[in-house]
């Protein structure tokens, strides 16, 4: 009998003491869940990562996932969009919807979405530098199909400190940067209430060579930085925390990447509760998106990545996870193919529909083992914490190097262990074969480039440039005062400018951040 059929009495058959330290799903500390009956009321919401090309290349494979039972989506967006480009930029060249897709245009945006109702899909979008700027193209879209921004639901990535850790694409130096978050918090919190305003990223923290203990560390790190941004700010703490929400890494340790998720969990209701004073029980709630490992997945033999991408899934929902992206077998090679990304969607589906582990709230729980690691890794990880805030917090730990250098010596042990045969990954240092594997690989179509810098143009050309104008100098003027820069963000593409074009106003006040400098 599971915690579906008897909640109540696998409960009260634990030892008092244990009872007490686990506590209940749903409520503090949260180390079994964020809610009472988890996957027995709702699912995970599967939101399959995807984008490449133009608009109208994503918009068909999003179709395509949504019509095969995608729960939701998430939007990868080209280099040159992250960093706040327009297509025809010198620096845009070659990299064009190689990566995500490639956005420029209140017209991209419109040809994005078009066919998808944004008040029946929920949407994520991997997007931090100009986080605020696709945002506000999508509630324009929103605002076009009929859609009330308070119906509007999903998240923006939003998390600029791990750019500066771990990604790289940062546009603007870290104080205005972190304006520009605490704007987004302070403006959905008013005007788009269903939306989460920040998914704080341990994932790409996790791929860029850290621990589990440190890729939670680090995490809630920065988030506590941006906790303390906001209140600087003067936001109330009980408006803007409750859509606060996290991302991170589902790695191979099945045991290890779940108990990393509870003591996540248990470690930010105390915080918020203890440090931050937080009244509001969805405060102290760390709901979180899992995508796993794509540094985990190899080019040889790369059907063995199906079954990894399975453990590392199960290891997610196992944690408690709220959504989840699986990656496709393919991914060491190339972007994912219709076939691929439709086995990683089809792995969701498995686990949720026929290995019956949303049968029970909190599967794992009580195990000895997984509670162990629950606890050495909150304990580890708090240490890691004390040592950042030590340094001044985040912030001051990311410009002082500490943060990066830890991360950076730990990848290096890992590629080590690898080398030196401590580390078996199979395929690829063990169970080695002679023949390689083919596998088809998605080919971008290289006129892209030329494509879609003729679109950007085209539309520049067919606006009222002194309108447009206007609106980018009162964006400029704004941005060296003090006033939330986000309805002038929304006014400026009203008016047709493009996305290279506000970053571009908000670049020659601010200037870009050079690391070292």
């Amino acid at each position: 009998m599971d915690d579906a059929q008897a909640p109540e009495g696998l409960y009260e058959r634990l030892p008092n003491d244990y009872r007490e330290r686990l506590g209940r799903p749903g409520s503090y500390p949260f180390t079994r869940g964020v809610y009472p009956r988890m996957y027995l009321d709702r699912l995970w919401t599967m939101r399959q990562y995807a984008g490449f090309g133009s608009a109208e290349e994503t918009n068909a494979r999003f179709r395509y996932l949504l019509e095969r039972g995608q729960t939701g989506l998430s939007v990868a967006f080209d280099l040159p969009t992250q960093l706040g480009l327009d297509p025809d930029h010198p620096l845009a060249v070659g990299e064009v919807g190689r990566v995500g897709v490639s956005i420029a245009t209140l017209d991209d945006m419109r040809r994005l979405f078009d066919r998808i109702p944004l008040d029946r899909v929920t949407t994520s979008m991997t997007i931090n530098a100009p986080a605020m700027l696709l945002l506000a193209m999508y509630l324009l879209v929103a605002e076009e199909q009929g859609v009330g921004w308070d119906e509007v639901g999903g998240t923006i990535q939003n998390d600029i400190l791990k750019e500066y850790i771990a990604r790289g694409t940062y546009i603007f130096p870290p104080e205005p940067s972190m304006r520009l978050v605490t704007d987004v918090f302070e403006f959905a919190s008013r005007e788009v209430p269903r939306w989460n305003t920040i998914s704080i990223s341990g994932y790409h923290i996790r791929e860029a060579g850290s621990t589990a203990a440190q890729e939670v560390a680090f995490t809630l790190a920065n988030a506590k930085a941006y906790v303390r941004a906001a209140l600087a700010r003067g936001l109330e703490l009980d408006r803007f925390a409750p859509r606060l929400s996290f991302f991170f890494a589902a790695h191979n340790d099945v045991f290890e990447e779940a108990a990393k998720f509870r003591a996540a969990r248990r470690m930010w209701a105390r915080i918020m509760k203890e440090e931050f004073g937080a009244k509001n029980p969805k405060s102290w709630m760390l709901r979180f998106h899992t995508q796993t490992g794509g540094s985990t997945l190899t080019a040889q033999q790369p059907l063995n990545n199906i079954v990894r991408v399975a453990y590392q899934a199960l290891a997610a929902v196992l944690g408690g996870t709220q959504s989840l992206h699986t990656n496709a077998y393919d991914e060491a090679l190339g972007l994912p193919t219709e076939e691929s990304a439709l086995i990683a969607l089809r792995t969701q589906q498995i686990l949720a529909y026929e290995s019956g582990v949303t049968r029970a709230i909190d599967a794992a729980g009580g195990s000895f083992y997984l509670e162990h690691l629950t606890d050495a890794l909150e304990e580890e990880a708090a240490g890691i914490i004390e040592q950042v805030e030590a340094l001044g917090g985040a912030v001051r730990a990311i410009e002082a190097g500490y943060v990066q250098k830890e991360i950076e010596e730990s990848a290096w042990r890992y590629q080590r262990e690898i080398e030196e045969g401590e580390r078996v990954i199979v395929g690829l240092n063990r169970f080695t074969t002679e023949e390689t594997a083919t596998v088809p690989v998605m080919k971008i179509d290289p006129e892209v480039d030329r494509r879609r810098a003729e679109e950007v143009r085209r539309y520049r050309a067919a606006r009222d440039v002194r309108a447009t104008e206007a609106a980018l100098e009162a964006l400029r003027q704004a941005a060296r005062g003090e006033e939330n820069l986000f309805p002038y963000v929304l006014e400026a593409f009203r008016a047709k400018a493009t996305l290279g074009e506000v970053a571009g106003a908000l670049r020659e006040v601010w200037g870009e951040y050079q690391p070292g400098g």
